[in-house]
């Protein structure tokens, strides 16, 4: 059901294709949002179990990357979302504009060196994917470095992958029209008004100019390893169940299991006192 939002493989790709607004198959009215929000509770349930599995076995890590223009839902879909993990095996990176220090290695410095190890979950809001849309849409960099920094982002995840750290990234995908809603309510309601940033007002002139950015960096850089999902993120319902369900197939997938316990240990003949 969320095979339709993946991109495995790399392709030109038109955000236009995807509905921001779909709810898949759930109605669009309070009867498919409750649904959806039950298999969501259960989905969370699962995560809850596979991420148990994960830290005891400490064979691999999970990296999730969260994506999207402002206000898209990258913090509700952690809180939602991943809230739901146990904090001692999960670890949370926010992504903001690099230090004097990060700015003297490699882009991708920052980003590895806070990779998760083997038994962990790790979530990027935004990541080393700034370095191919921000940088781009405010000509810091070239179209032509871009096309440069997609191999080499594709290479960094193939490593991380083939050292044992599952990758996926999603992109909250929000329309024009509902982000004008979600910044106008950061303005008109008092408990919200913290969250808004005047530079919001000025990146959602370069709206186009960053659907252009993510067109090209997700079809470039979608790969089997480390494959995309562009999630329809009007309805943050609806949103947070597809997140979930992709979770759930993925750890499902990794077929996890706890450790078997030692073998010289006699666990029947064994009482504590």
């Amino acid at each position: 059901m969320t095979k339709r939002y993946c991109v495995d493989s790399a392709r030109k790709l038109k955000l236009r294709h995807f509905d921001p607004g779909d709810t898949g198959e759930f109605a669009d009215d309070d009867e498919g949002r409750a649904e959806c929000e039950a298999q969501t509770t259960d989905l969370l349930t699962r995560l809850d179990d596979f991420q148990g599995r994960l830290y005891a076995s400490r064979r691999h890590s999970l990296l999730i990357i969260l994506q999207g223009m402002d206000t898209a839902g990258k913090d509700g879909t952690i809180r939602k979302v991943m809230g739901g993990f146990n904090p001692i095996g999960c670890v949370v990176e926010s992504f903001k504009v690099p230090t004097e220090w990060e700015l003297a290695h490699d882009y991708l410095w920052r980003v590895h060196r806070v990779a998760p190890p083997k038994g962990y979950v790790g979530i990027f809001n935004r990541s080393h994917y700034e370095d191919v849309l921000v940088t781009r849409v405010h000509g810091m960099v070239s179209k032509k470095i871009c096309k440069r920094r997609y191999q080499e982002i594709r290479n960094f995840e193939k490593h991380l992958a083939e050292n044992g750290t599952v990758i996926l990234k999603f992109f909250l995908h929000i329309g024009k029209e509902e982000q004008r809603e979600r910044l106008q309510e950061r303005i008109d309601t008092p408990d919200k008004r913290w969250k808004f940033n005047l530079g919001d007002l000025k990146e959602r002139k370069l709206w186009d100019e960053y659907q252009e950015a993510y067109e090209d960096a997700i079809g470039a850089t979608g790969t089997k390893a480390a494959p995309w999902y562009v999630v329809p993120a009007d309805k943050k319902w609806y949103r947070n169940w597809v997140v979930s369900r992709v979770l759930c197939k993925t750890l499902d997938a990794m077929n996890l299991k706890y450790p078997q316990p030692p073998k010289e240990v006699n666990f029947r003949k064994i009482r504590v006192k």
